[in-house]
């Protein structure tokens, strides 16, 4: 029974570490990069071939220099939903699609430099703050948005030009879209010798040449959506990157224009990153370093910033694929990245033929991993305040950014949590022989228990000694100094004598009304310390 129970609550993924699974591993979640590394790229309105970089820079550097062995690092939709308003607004004012990624390249370097500084200032550990009702806020916004960014695929034409699909071109475009997403589904069930995803788009993009052949449909593939974007562009065959100076003209509204967004992209994928971190350290039983992972994607941005990527962060499917293909060591990311950059060398007239009706199935089918159905199931049974916070959470990714959420979630969080802890204080009210009333604390006094404690006395009706024992609670912050310095004056104005006991010393120096209280008795040696500017 015991052994049935061992395993019914395991929840480390074993698998021992060596070349082979490492290679085998690696190859697989290659092939999975390719068509998310697409997408992603359109997500941004950028050229396919910049996605296809930064998937292979990000995951290579990452995986040599990074803080956790075996987390996979790409072109991701956290990222590329930054970039996208940008390259929007670029192309707005009527910039070239070369002219617009110059730009990209330099907001790509410049959040790559606050990523290192992160790191180098040893900041990854607050990502401890996020809580639970945050982290799954951030996961739904992020695949609402992912979502909506498909929209466009079902329109030709770019910007103000772009119309919708003919109803029977529609029609089937949906048609494929269910086949791929059928495909990813059912398959595994069939064969795990072959990836899903990769199988779904090999079935759909063979349909799609079948289809045309016979005159039936003509699909649209990443070549039209590419030139759809950039109508100079008639394939995406690559070289290696080649290093360069990112082409944006240097002026100090430049600079205004590409900050926010360069500092955004930095807190999302140190976000995405440190988060999927933490959860890779709980499956393999192992810890992983945060602030060298947080250089790691400094340095990865910096270069696709330098060479051509749309820069990332880490790939939470991808790097799941990979823990449970037997991914252990640095090995798996660097084959990752090597196959990857094998494929975009010499692999690209098959990519050029992929509809995008495959590409929109794949998304969907992210989508549908990603968003976190279980909070629909639990949503009635948890604290009121924590299903706020993922309906909030989720709204402002959708509305605002992700980066932005987060941070308001965490400050909500705290409020709740401080409003929750404030409304009730603990206390013991006794008689001592000598016939004083004794109100033994056992609680926090801060901000947000100081009107409750203030509510526990009754200065009017209390006997002529009054005790308040600090013994078994601690004084946080000025609201609670106050609180007291209150209590005292309501007992001097009733003539009463009031007895602080165990009170800490940065407290005594702090109480104003002193010369009213009878008796102060200071512990020297607590270890805790109030938040008061005065002491500073």
């Amino acid at each position: 029974m015991q052994e049935i129970t061992n395993k019914l609550f395991k929840l480390k993924i074993e698998r021992p570490k060596n070349v082979k699974n490492d290679i085998l591993s690696g190859l697989t979640v290659a092939l999975v990069l390719v068509p998310e590394a697409l997408a992603f790229s359109f997500v941004a309105r950028v050229d396919p071939i910049v996605g296809l970089y930064a998937a292979f820079m990000m995951g290579l550097i990452t995986a040599i220099f990074g803080g956790r062995p075996g987390m996979i690092s790409g072109a991701t939709g956290a990222v590329a939903v930054i970039f996208a308003p940008l390259m929007i607004g670029l192309y707005g004012e009527g910039l070239t699609a070369q002219e617009a990624e110059g730009y990209l390249f330099a907001t790509v370097t410049l959040m790559g430099i606050f990523q290192m500084l992160f790191g180098i200032f040893k900041l990854g550990k607050f990502v401890r703050m996020v809580p639970h009702p945050v982290m799954l806020g951030f996961v739904n916004g992020l695949a609402i948005i992912i979502f909506k960014a498909q929209f466009e695929m079902f329109h030709i034409g770019h910007g103000e030009h772009a119309h919708l699909l003919a109803p029977t071109q529609m029609g089937i475009m949906i048609a494929m879209i269910m086949l791929t997403m059928a495909v990813s589904h059912f398959s595994p069930k069939l064969t795990k010798a072959v990836p899903a995803t990769l199988m779904a788009i090999i079935i759909v993009t063979v349909l799609s040449l079948i289809l045309k052949r016979a005159g039936i449909h003509e699909e649209r593939t990443v070549i039209d959506f590419v030139q759809n974007i950039d109508p100079t562009k008639t394939t995406i065959k690559a070289s290696l990157p080649r290093f360069m100076i990112p082409s944006m003209p240097f002026t100090l509204d430049n600079l205004k224009l590409i900050l926010p967004f360069s500092f955004l992209a930095a807190c999302v994928g140190l976000i995405e990153s440190l988060m999927t971190l933490t959860l890779i350290d709980e499956l393999t039983g192992t810890r992983g370093r945060s602030n060298r992972e947080s250089i790691a994607q400094g340095l990865a941005n910096i270069t696709n910033g330098f060479f051509g990527g749309m820069g990332g962060c880490v790939t939470m499917g991808q790097s799941m694929i990979n823990i449970h293909g037997g991914g252990r060591g640095r090995l798996s990311g660097i084959s990752a990245a090597t196959f990857l950059l094998i494929i975009l060398l010499f692999a690209y007239p098959l990519i050029e033929i992929i509809p995008l009706s495959a590409l929109v199935g794949v998304m969907f089918m992210l989508v549908i991993a990603t968003f976190e159905w279980s909070s629909f199931r639990i949503i009635s049974r948890i604290p009121k305040i924590d299903a706020f916070i993922i309906i909030l959470v989720s709204a402002v990714t959708v509305l605002v950014n992700i980066a932005t959420a987060v941070f308001i979630g965490i400050i909500v969080s705290a409020l709740g949590f401080a409003w929750e802890h404030g409304k009730k204080i603990h206390a013991t009210v006794s008689t001592s022989e000598n016939g004083a009333k004794v109100y033994t604390l056992q609680s926090a006094l801060f901000f947000g228990s100081a009107q409750s404690f203030k509510e526990l006395f009754d200065p009017v009706n209390d006997p002529q000694d009054v005790v308040i024992d600090f013994e078994n609670a601690r004084v946080y912050d000025h609201s609670g100094i106050e609180i007291i310095n209150n209590i005292t004056e309501r007992y001097a104005e009733q003539g009463k004598n009031l007895h602080l006991l165990n009170l800490s010393k940065e407290c005594s120096e702090l109480l104003e009304k002193a010369d009213n209280i009878v008796e102060l008795s200071v512990v020297e040696d607590l270890d805790w310390h109030i938040a008061d500017d005065r002491l500073a």
